[in-house]
C-alpha cells in the first residue's frame, strides 16, 4: 500500500491551495515547510502546456524574506557575493548565498521594492534564520521578517497574453527580471517577468494571502481563450533548459562554482561579504566537482528518488542528481555531479537506477538550446 502523507494545520498550505485541490493536483512536495502541487496526473500535458501554451503554478511555497531598514542594502550586499550595490528599485536579481566557508545556501532572486527594502524569493532553504542570525550578530539596524507574499506564476509562450488580459498591455513592456507594485480589482500584488522555466512568463506576487482563490479564479478565468491549465515547476523543461534545482541538483557542501554560478560571484569587490575568502581560494584551486549536463540509453525514464552513482571505467566519477526523459531531445537526459577530471564533454558514463542499468554521455547545456527544436 502506497504511504501517505497527513495534513493537518501545522503543515503550512499556500493561499492557493483549495483550489490546486480542486483542479486536480495529484502529488505534492514539502518546500520551505509547505505543500506544494507538483503534478496534476499527466506530466506530459502538463509539459505541452507549458512548452505551447500557458500554465499556472501555485508556486507559494518559493517564500520571501523581507529585509527593510537603514541598513537594507549594506546587509544585504554583505550575505551574498553577488555585487548588488546600486540595485535599482523595480529590479530583480539572481544570486547565491554562501557561508562563510563558501558553500552554497540559496540561489534566490533579490527583488528591490524601495530603497530601503529588499525580498530574497529563496529557493528550498531557511535563509530567513540565516538573515536574522546575521543581521542580529552584525548589529544591523533592519527588520527581517517573512511577509504575506505568496507567489503565482504564469509561464508558456501564451502568458504575455494572458497577463496583458489581466493588466494591459503594459506588462508587455516589462524587461525580464523587472517588476511593478500595482492591483487588480483591488488584490495588491507585484507583477514581475520571471519564472523557472526558460519559455517565458510572470509571476504574480499576491500580497494579501486572504485574496488567493479570488485571484487564481481570475487568472483562469483570462486564460480561458488562451487554454490555461494548472501546472507546476515543470521537472521536464527545467532538466532541458538546464535550471538548477537547489538540493536536487547540489550538496550540502557545493560551492557556486561548481554547479555553474561563476558569473554571479563579485570577487574582485572592495568591501567584504560572507564567504569572500573562502570563495578566492576555491576560485584559485578550481572546483573539485562539475555540474553537467547528461544524455543516456534506455527506455523513458520518469525520475529518481534518488541519486545514481556514476562510474568511468569501472571508478565511482560522481552522482546522477536529476533524470527524465526529453520529448524535445526524444532521448533520456539529466544532470551530473562529477569530480572535474570526469567532466569533460563526451566522457562515457555508466550508472544504474531504478534497477536498470544505463550508458551515457557528458554533453553541452542547455541540453536543448533556446532556439533548437527537436519536433518535427
Amino acid at each position: 500500500m502506497p504511504y501517505q502523507i497527513a495534513m493537518g494545520p501545522r503543515e503550512r498550505k499556500s493561499p492557493f491551495f483549495d483550489r490546486t485541490v480542486s483542479d486536480g493536483a495529484t502529488h505534492m512536495t514539502i518546500y520551505n515547510q509547505m505543500f506544494m502541487p507538483v503534478s496534476y496526473g499527466n506530466a506530459l500535458a502538463e509539459y505541452n502546456k507549458l512548452i505551447k501554451g500557458v500554465s499556472m503554478w501555485d508556486v507559494a511555497a518559493q517564500r520571501q524574506v523581507e529585509i527593510k531598514g537603514p541598513d537594507a542594502e549594506k546587509l544585504i550586499r554583505y550575505i551574498t557575493p553577488r555585487n548588488l550595490k546600486d540595485c535599482p528599485i523595480g529590479k530583480g536579481k539572481y544570486t547565491p548565498i554562501c557561508d562563510h566557508d563558501g558553500r552554497l545556501l540559496n540561489d534566490p532572486v533579490v527583488l528591490r521594492l524601495e530603497e530601503q527594502k529588499f525580498w530574497l524569493s529563496i529557493s528550498d532553504s531557511d535563509i530567513l534564520l540565516w538573515v536574522r542570525a546575521i543581521a542580529k550578530e552584525g548589529k544591523y539596524n533592519v527588520e527581517v521578517s517573512e511577509p504575506d507574499v505568496s507567489p503565482l506564476a504564469i509561464q508558456g509562450p501564451k502568458a504575455v497574453e494572458v497577463v496583458a488580459e489581466l493588466f494591459g498591455d503594459w506588462i508587455r513592456d516589462l524587461k525580464h527580471f523587472w517588476f511593478k507594485e500595482t492591483e487588480l480589482d483591488g488584490i495588491p500584488l507585484v507583477v514581475a517577468r520571471s519564472g523557472w522555466s526558460k519559455q517565458g512568463g510572470y509571476e504574480l506576487y499576491l500580497c494579501d494571502g486572504t485574496r488567493g482563490l479570488t485571484l487564481w479564479d481570475k487568472v483562469k478565468e483570462a486564460g480561458k481563450p488562451f487554454d490555461i491549465g494548472p501546472g507546476a515547476p515543470n521537472y521536464i523543461e527545467r532538466l532541458e533548459s538546464g535550471l538548477l534545482s537547489y538540493g536536487a541538483d547540489t550538496h550540502p557542501d557545493s560551492t557556486p562554482f561548481e554547479v555553474g554560478m561563476d558569473k554571479w560571484v563579485n570577487l574582485d569587490r572592495k568591501d567584504d561579504f560572507i564567504g569572500k575568502q573562502a570563495l578566492i581560494r576555491h576560485f584559485k584551486d578550481g572546483p573539485k566537482r562539475k555540474l553537467v549536463g547528461v544524455i543516456f540509453d534506455g527506455d523513458p525514464v520518469t525520475f529518481n528518488e534518488h541519486p545514481w552513482v556514476a562510474r568511468v571505467d569501472g571508478t565511482i566519477a560522481g552522482t546522477i542528481r536529476s533524470v527524465c526523459h526529453s520529448p524535445r531531445r526524444k532521448s533520456n537526459i539529466g544532470f551530473a555531479l562529477l569530480e572535474t577530471k570526469y567532466a569533460e564533454i563526451g566522457t562515457k558514463l555508466e550508472f544504474k537506477g531504478e534497477g536498470r542499468s544505463f550508458k551515457g554521455e557528458v554533453v553541452p547545456q542547455p541540453l536543448v538550446g533556446p532556439t533548437t527544436s527537436f519536433l518535427k
